[in-house]
């Protein structure tokens, strides 16, 4: 069975914690809210810390859905580079912010963001790991996006829990309200609930298992022994 999965979360006992480390196709993550949300399900404990190599984040089970606790991340408004646009095949945008890490272009609608078509090798050349394009409003949704992390071997993420640690904020203070309701428009697509808290945000979402198995690692045979005193 191929499942496609973007990402993959391995864990691992600590004495008062589980460690975690976040593996795409190409890289490591320094974080990823879907994988994450994945492990705290196979495990299946109310609450569980997760240390990683920037600190520790908690699952909780509430409300029928796994919520993150993951730090908020600001980015700062600006026009919009021209490159920006040709990346994503647009001749304007409703508005752009950034940092070092990632753009955010936010569109007039969120039948804009369902259609963006983007050049790849172009997103690949922008100075930052990730793109994220969005729009107020959706199906059922107080917004919507689409990410775009060629850098890290994913040409458009399914769904990213990371990437509402910056929307989640974002969207707070342009519609005035903590609670919000997201809409991830991949060609998976998903749905996020999220609770904007000062300098956090939670990020909730359902899980469900579809497989499961066994890793076996089977190392190669040693070469025979050739050396001084071999018989």
């Amino acid at each position: 069975m191929v499942l496609h999965q973007p990402t993959s979360a391995f864990v691992w006992r600590e004495a008062d914690a589980w460690g975690v480390r976040w593996f795409t196709p190409t890289s490591e993550l320094p974080l990823c809210g879907h994988a994450t949300l994945a492990a705290a399900h196979a495990l299946g404990h109310d609450e569980i810390v997760f240390r990683h190599g920037r600190g520790t984040l908690t699952a909780r089970r509430r409300d029928e859905r796994i919520w993150l606790g993951l730090p908020a991340v600001a980015v700062t408004e600006g026009q919009i580079p021209v490159d920006v646009l040709d990346a994503l095949g647009l001749t304007a945008a409703g508005g752009f912010a950034g940092n070092d890490a990632e753009y955010v272009i936010m569109l007039d609608t969120a039948a804009q963001v369902e259609t963006v078509r983007p050049d790849i090798p172009r997103i690949l050349r922008l100075p930052v790991g990730r793109v994220i394009v969005t729009a107020a409003g959706g199906v059922d949704a107080d917004f919507t996006s689409r990410v775009f992390v060629p850098a890290h071997g994913l040409d458009e993420d399914h769904v990213t829990g990371s990437a509402h640690a910056v929307l989640g904020p974002f969207w707070a203070a342009r519609l005035g309200r903590a609670r919000l309701r997201a809409v991830q428009a991949s060609p998976r697509r998903g749905r996020l609930a999220l609770q904007v808290q000062d300098d956090h945000v939670q990020v909730g979402g359902h899980a469900v298992t579809v497989s499961q198995g066994d890793l076996i690692f089977d190392p190669p045979a040693p070469e025979p022994w050739t050396g001084p005193g071999f018989r």
